[in-house]
């Protein structure tokens, strides 16, 4: 498990947000549920839905798949429209 901040530690259990580092070294988590681009300019730079910008060491893959796999542990992704597929009928 790991440390947290004042010694508390991680819960185990679903993933509640992408962990990203900043130009500077420092880490963060973001709630991927507030992303509305990632581009490369070329540093990656992340825009949320409330239009702050945010730079990160990350490729643009890096946190495409950061984004997926937080879609699909929080079970965005369960629905067949939402993946792009045609009717499971």
């Amino acid at each position: 498990m790991r440390e947290g901040r004042a010694g508390s530690r991680a819960r185990p259990g679903p993933i509640s947000m992408i962990e990203l580092t900043r130009l500077n070294g420092k880490a963060f988590t973001l709630n991927a549920l507030y992303i509305e681009t990632v581009e490369s300019f070329p540093d990656t730079t992340i825009t949320l839905t409330t239009g702050t910008k945010i730079i990160v060491l990350q490729s643009e893959d890096e946190v495409r798949q950061k984004v997926t796999a937080f879609y699909k542990n929080i079970q965005i992704l369960s629905n067949p429209h939402l993946r792009g597929e045609e009717d499971e009928e």
